[in-house]
């Protein structure tokens, strides 16, 4: 018997694993030229998984990307811009993917995208969650954070009504961002691979049995909410002045407090913290931000409810 706390939720069909939206980011390119040689272990009875190279010529040159962010375009401006001689690489691309995958928005979207990415920050394994209501995401999260217990897998809500990321991801019906570090730009690391698998594996896992007809009940978890971004102090000229505290450096999710140091000049002056309430930092001197004028992200630590959820065909 269904609870009344309990709503029912389409069947998830097709599921595609991003990797390479950003070229230099080797688990999720491993990862996913490995499962499409051999993808066994990604699929399930009753499920389409797709593993998918979203920015080859990134990946070729093993750099970020070659024109301008992937992960930032896909927005109603650039996916419907005319096609010219010198539109971005990466435009054009997010305008192939959104026809493949896509489209965006619609109901012959894909149903669910892991979006695979490393970091230079301390993240550990991170999912980055897109909508604060989206009750079938939020029990997937869940549901792979208990799978991995006692190990910690931090949730990232990037919900924010002034900040907003157009990421890859975002065409599919359930998006999902794995964000695994500390790994440096164009290398491998085993146990950074390792948790990325995982996430993966205990995510289908979640998939196949919820279409299977499991019933979730309502469930609550923690995750770290974006408040701000912060930019490393600067000269009149726009040029760093300071770097990452040591006391702050590798301490993703870790409490912030006011007059706490967050950075140092190269004089060995510290500039404190000045907040009113306690912030927990992360993407902590990523390597990709400086170019975005970004030191690390404010986060504020708070409960998301999601109601129970059921396949509708259960």
């Amino acid at each position: 018997m269904t609870s009344c706390y309990v709503v029912h939720e389409a069947p998830v069909r097709r599921v595609a694993i991003f990797g390479g939206t950003h070229g230099n980011e080797l688990s999720g390119v491993f990862l996913v030229k490995h499962w499409q040689e051999n993808g066994a272990e990604i699929q399930r009875t009753g499920l389409e998984v797709r593993p998918f190279i979203t920015n080859p010529r990134a990946v070729k040159k093993c750099t970020r990307y070659i024109d301008c962010d992937l992960n930032r375009v896909f927005d109603p401006d650039n996916l419907g811009r005319q096609i010219t001689e010198d539109i971005p690489y990466e435009v054009r691309r997010a305008q192939e993917i959104n026809h493949v995958f896509g489209p965006k928005d619609s109901n012959d979207a894909y149903d669910l995208i892991f979006d695979l990415h490393n970091t230079t920050s301390n993240m550990g394994g991170t999912l980055i969650l897109e909508n604060s209501r989206n009750n079938f995401t939020i029990q997937m999260f869940h549901y792979i954070k208990n799978a991995l217990a006692p190990e910690c897998c931090p949730v990232f809500l990037i919900e924010h009504p002034n900040l907003k990321y157009a990421t890859t991801r975002s065409i599919a019906k359930h998006p999902v961002g794995v964000e695994v570090g500390p790994q440096p730009q164009g290398v491998l690391r085993a146990d950074i691979l390792d948790k990325m698998r995982k996430i993966i594996k205990h995510g289908l896992d979640f998939v196949h049995i919820f279409n299977e007809g499991k019933e979730f009940p309502p469930c609550t978890i923690e995750i770290y909410k974006i408040m701000e971004k912060v930019d490393y102090p600067r000269n009149k000229n726009g040029e760093i002045t300071a770097v990452i505290h040591p006391s702050l450096q590798d301490q993703d999710w870790q409490p912030l407090n006011n007059g706490d140091p967050i950075f140092l000049t190269i004089d060995g002056e510290t500039i404190n913290y000045e907040g009113d309430s306690t912030v927990y930092p992360t993407f902590v001197n990523e390597a990709a931000y400086y170019e975005k004028k970004q030191a690390f992200v404010k986060t504020v630590k708070v409960k998301l409810n999601a109601k129970g959820i059921r396949s509708s065909l259960s």
